[in-house]
């Protein structure tokens, strides 16, 4: 899908500034056509404007800002939408901004900022063939709620290896699961799994040899050492009989 415009002014450069202007984008996400060429003319007669087709292409990561400006408009929060990674199959965007309100994006645990993520690649995604993937951070928040569950997660990890008790953290999203169960797949002692459904979905940690069945050889040899002292007393009277 295209959106255009036909802009004028005294140069092709301003014109196409103008044009994305009015389209809403920045300079370089246009392209342009010229229309009219510029004439200066002679003393102030017979000067013509250049006229020129100003366009661009709605891809999935534009339909997505403006999804999210929407959003953030609407709310009354004041913010810049950033776009810090792009490719091929997605791109990352980043809302920055001084205000408290922007906590309000960011929800419980991240909870808000998720819904947010989903419904703008639902809307990113609308009408194409292929998935385009949006990812949505607010502050670096993504960041620094990853540094504090990676820690968490550690020393949930060691307290269940040193006193053989699992640990049950609360409801998380996919993505904080992920971090815990990546954060402890290398750790001696426990292992994780993920329990529950949908929204009630959290990771166990739990101790690698809790229900460790006993050794049934060493079983044995206690038990037939515990008989000698029996059977010793037995052969005893039965030779003074």
């Amino acid at each position: 899908m295209i959106r255009e415009i036909t802009a004028s002014a005294s140069s092709i450069e301003e014109a196409i500034k103008k044009g994305a202007e009015e389209l809403g984008v920045a300079v370089e996400e246009v392209k342009s056509e010229v229309i009219t060429e510029p004439k200066k003319g002679f003393l102030g007669f017979g000067a013509v404007d250049a006229k020129v087709r100003v366009f661009y292409e709605i891809t999935p990561a534009i339909k997505a800002k403006e999804f999210i400006g929407k959003v953030v408009s609407n709310m009354g929060i004041d913010c810049k939408i950033v776009e810090v990674e792009k490719s091929d199959d997605g791109v990352e965007f980043v809302l920055e901004g001084e205000s408290e309100e922007l906590g309000i994006l960011i929800g419980h645990h991240g909870d808000v900022l998720e819904s947010l993520q989903y419904l703008s690649s639902l809307a990113a995604n609308r009408g194409t063939d292929d998935f385009y993937r949006i990812g949505i951070d607010v502050n670096d928040y993504r960041k620094k709620r990853e540094e504090t569950l990676r820690a968490l997660a550690r020393k949930k990890a060691a307290r269940v290896a040193k006193y053989k008790r699992s640990f049950v953290f609360e409801p998380m999203s996919a993505r904080d699961r992920r971090i815990i169960h990546s954060e402890l797949q290398d750790f001696e002692g426990v292992n994780t799994h993920s329990v529950g459904q949908d929204d009630e979905r959290k990771v166990i940690i739990s101790a690698t040899n809790m229900n460790k069945p006993a050794d049934k050889s060493s079983s044995l040899s206690v038990l037939n050492a515990s008989l000698i002292p029996a059977f010793s007393i037995l052969a005893t009277k039965s030779c003074k009989t």
